[in-house]
């Protein structure tokens, strides 16, 4: 009995070493070869950027050599700093406005191309085509269309006599509008898309049935159109809501935070702490450590918005 007790327990051994960490690696191996890569890029580009925040924002750290710890300063300096709570707001401000904008126009959009429109596809590729475009590229262009001096917006309105002189759109009340309008005019595309893809995933016999019914083009709408495309709204409004408040590329170009700093948002003011740019009044001193400080708030505030957006439509589905 004995012996065949210890013979059991070495089998049991065995098979606890076949089945290892490292014998299933082997036995994987083509598998976690492939994983290496993304593996590689994630540690390099997200973990060690985030390890390099976690452990900057306890430091006095500029670009002269100046290193030293200041334990919990950077984040009194935070609650102290009038141009964060500015670009808190105008972030605030512009993502509001954009979600406004841009969730209403793309629905609308996807729902006139998802009919039997002549030419609907050559409609999808062109307003699916400003999201492969270049940032940079398309506030460039849109820098020409709205110039103060020879913009072809200023020359229209100016031929048609709605203005008696040029309009200065970056340096004025209306530089928030224009940022906005560029930003609007680059995601109506992307957000298209989803609409659409959820649209036809709706089945066309409800919609039959309904007709049957009586029910008008209105009535569809509300009551088969819109709550069955409630998944892919909250997801599209989640995805636009993160992006809105991590935009900064095209007020950079086209107001570079101005007038007044009136279009500085969260995003942009942490690249000039980070990249010797200065800003619109050139009053901003390159510093990494409390430049790692604003981007850690602002990762939190994002978050936290995004988890409140979860729980409040995770509560709509389970009210409706």
């Amino acid at each position: 009995m004995r012996s065949k007790t210890g013979v059991n327990r070495k089998v049991k051994a065995m098979e606890r070493k076949k089945t290892g960490l490292w014998e299933q690696v082997k036995k994987n191996k083509v598998v976690y070869l492939m994983l290496l890569p993304g593996l590689f890029f994630l540690v390099i580009f997200a973990l060690y950027p985030i390890g390099w925040i976690l452990k900057n924002m306890f430091f006095h750290y500029t670009s002269f050599g100046d290193y030293k710890f200041n334990g919990l300063a950077n984040f009194g300096k935070l609650f102290q700093d009038e141009m964060f709570f500015n670009a808190l707001k105008n972030t605030i401000i512009y993502a509001a406005g954009k979600l406004v904008l841009t969730i209403p126009i793309s629905f609308v959009l996807a729902f006139i191309l998802n009919t039997k429109l002549k030419g609907r596809m050559i409609f999808r590729t062109v307003f699916f085509m400003p999201t492969i475009i270049s940032v940079s590229v398309m506030s460039m262009v849109f820098y020409l269309i709205f110039n103060p001096y020879n913009g072809t917006v200023n020359q229209i309105l100016m031929a048609t006599g709605l203005i008696s002189k040029p309009i200065n759109w970056f340096g004025s009340k209306f530089s928030m509008l224009t940022v906005l309008f560029v930003a609007v005019w680059g995601a109506v595309g992307n957000y298209m898309i989803y609409f659409l893809s959820g649209l036809q995933t709706i089945p066309a016999d409800i919609y039959e049935s309904a007709e049957i019914d009586g029910a008008t083009g209105w009535k569809k709408l509300r009551y088969i159109t819109i709550p069955m495309m409630a998944p892919i709204s909250q997801m599209v409004i989640m995805l636009a809501l993160t992006q809105a408040f991590k935009d900064y590329e095209n007020i950079m170009v086209l107001t570079s935070g101005g007038p007044d700093n009136k279009t500085e948002v969260l995003y942009l003011y942490i690249y000039r702490l980070m990249f010797p740019m200065g800003d619109a009044g050139g009053n901003i001193v390159l510093q990494y450590g409390y430049g790692a400080t604003v981007a850690f708030a602002t990762a939190i505030l994002v978050g936290v918005i995004t988890i409140i957006y979860l729980r409040w439509s995770k509560s709509m589905n389970e009210t409706y």
